[in-house]
């Protein structure tokens, strides 16, 4: 069974950077898709960024319009751990931020379609202040 952690979350002021961390365990194939999710309370969960693994090189990258320029996704196969590297932080960042796999590549016409994704992490708190 897969299973997800996340950790690297925290406080920090705007222009501040953090760098999450999803820690994967149960995995048995090179070839997935890593995604980041965010939600604040009251509303949808919201893609943030997708990687896809295709043996062992990365093969496609996706990014939300709010995050692009300041967050980057990446993997590291041997430690089957992604990452989200955030910098130039806004408030309107703020929210629990989620990993979520699926086997396979990233579904290209609509990476961030909660549906597509089969595990998931409990999350991890970001909190940016102005």
């Amino acid at each position: 069974q897969v299973q997800l952690v996340e950790s690297g979350g925290g406080s920090v002021q705007s222009g501040g950077s953090l760098r999450l961390s999803c820690a994967a365990s149960g995995i048995y194939s090179a070839h997935y898709c890593m995604g980041w999710f965010r939600q604040v309370p009251g509303k949808e969960r919201e893609g943030v960024a997708t990687i896809d693994i295709d043996g062992e090189s990365t093969s496609y990258t996706t990014y939300a319009d709010s995050v692009k320029g300041r967050f980057t996704i990446s993997l590291d196969n041997a430690k089957n751990t992604g990452y989200l590297q955030m910098n130039n932080l806004k408030p309107e960042d703020t929210a629990m931020y989620y990993c979520a796999m699926r086997w396979g590549l990233c579904v290209a016409s609509n990476p961030y379609d909660r549906r597509f994704y089969d595990y998931w992490g409990r999350g991890t708190q970001v909190t940016v202040s102005s």
